[in-house]
């Protein structure tokens, strides 16, 4: 675990839609349409209430652009809310910076709903095949500087991935992050 003050960031091994955060994260496509990986476990354990939202949305706003995240409540999930995001597709270029603001997204949209918890799995690792340790370093180098920003109210971001590759990965990125920044 990394500490920032009594806030923290974890690397769980889990089902995500089992996860009890005020919110956890759907890796989306930029239509919203939840038909595979995580985003299909999600709408599935969720209830139609989330594809009937996420729907509502695209109808108002025609797509999420790649770096963004759009926000639903989470249906029959523990959570409350389910926040969606559209990361990068590995050889689309600036694949890195636009992950970043996928996750800055993220953290912000917890921010403004007022969460203390998120969950969040390894975004854009799977079918869009951005490199899982390059993920894995991106994400929890985020999450690090979010939470030492002034006024911040969110507490607690857990990273949880279902398998123990990415679990594995994440795990060796948090002990890199802890010793370099002597944590």
């Amino acid at each position: 675990m990394i500490s920032v003050g009594k806030k923290s960031v974890s690397i769980k091994q889990g089902n995500i839609t089992a996860e009890s955060t005020d919110a956890i994260v759907n890796p989306a496509n930029s239509k919203l349409q939840h038909g595979g990986g995580a985003a299909r476990a999600i709408a599935v354990k969720g209830g139609p209430e989330i594809q009937k939202q996420s729907n509502d949305i695209i109808k108002r706003i025609g797509s999420v652009p790649v770096g963004k995240a759009v926000i639903t409540d989470a249906g029959n999930l523990l959570c409350k809310f389910v926040i969606h995001t559209v990361g990068p597709q590995w050889g689309e270029g600036n694949e890195q910076e636009k992950l970043r603001k996928a996750m800055i997204s993220v953290l912000t949209l917890a921010e403004l709903y007022n969460l203390k918890s998120v969950s969040i799995p390894a975004i854009s690792s799977g079918i869009f095949g951005f490199p899982k340790t390059d993920c894995a370093k991106i994400l929890l180098e985020t999450a690090y500087w979010f939470l030492q920003q002034d006024g911040v109210g969110l507490e607690h971001i857990v990273m949880c991935n279902f398998d123990d590759e990415t679990y594995q990965i994440f795990l060796r990125e948090e002990k890199r992050l802890s010793e370099e920044l002597g944590l």
